[in-house]
């Protein structure tokens, strides 16, 4: 998987290395290192490991100001969300993208990530997060690297949930973040054969990451304010 070009929007490259470091290659990716860094193990030890060859599935919950348990997953997941609906929807608002599948990619998935956060917040009620700022610092405004930069975020968000399901407790909530990662996974399989790159850019397993990993990217990319 080629690393990122994003030097036209950001110029001291924090945004690009951020990116390339989350995009990364498909074995050695700065999102394995970090759930490496960040203490993730193998679920059902040897066993599992055996099975499924280098996938980790990751035991580290978001920190405790999302809330506790399965509320802090959820808001961890909804501010997740909260950052793809507005990237998308900053993308549409500039009318950028002119290719038809990529412009059908945005439709759908504009629509998906809509649906997500309100389920999300229909779900948490009064305990969900709010909705942080957002500058996605050029990145939507040109459709090349709106593309990369789609990429990279549906790739993220496949590895966040899927790193959270040892955690959830109830298993309503379960499946529904199960519903929710098989979507963002399919996005990313969709955007991935748009722009010639990997649709499972992991092998034949994907691997989850802890929430500090994933927190850690996206603070990398300074797209939250």
């Amino acid at each position: 998987m080629a690393h990122l070009n994003l030097e036209a929007v950001d110029t001291d490259g924090a945004i690009r290395e951020a990116a390339e470091e989350v995009a990364g290659d498909t074995r050695m990716s700065f999102l394995r290192k970090g759930a490496m860094a960040g203490g993730a193990a193998v679920s059902g030890g040897a066993i599992l490991s055996a099975l499924i060859p280098g996938t980790a599935l990751a035991k580290g919950a978001p920190p405790s100001s999302f809330g506790k348990g399965d509320i802090g997953i959820l808001n961890f997941a909804l501010t997740l969300e909260f950052l793809e609906r507005a990237f998308y929807e900053e993308a549409t608002s500039k009318g950028a993208v002119k290719d038809p599948k990529t412009a059908t990619f945005l439709k759908i998935t504009t629509r998906d990530e809509k649906a997500h956060v309100a389920f999300l917040q229909t779900a948490l009620g009064k305990k969900g997060v709010k909705q942080p700022k957002f500058n996605f610092h050029g990145t939507t405004g040109s459709q090349s690297t709106f593309q990369q930069t789609a990429y990279v975020l549906e790739n993220t968000g496949v590895h966040a949930y899927l790193g959270q399901a040892g955690n959830i407790k109830d298993p309503t909530y379960l499946l529904a973040a199960a519903s929710i990662v098989t979507i963002e996974a399919r996005h990313a399989g969709a955007i991935g054969s748009i722009i010639g790159k990997s649709i499972s850019p992991n092998g034949s397993f994907d691997n989850g990451l802890p929430a500090s990993a994933i927190l850690a990217a996206v603070a990398g990319t300074k797209f939250i304010v």
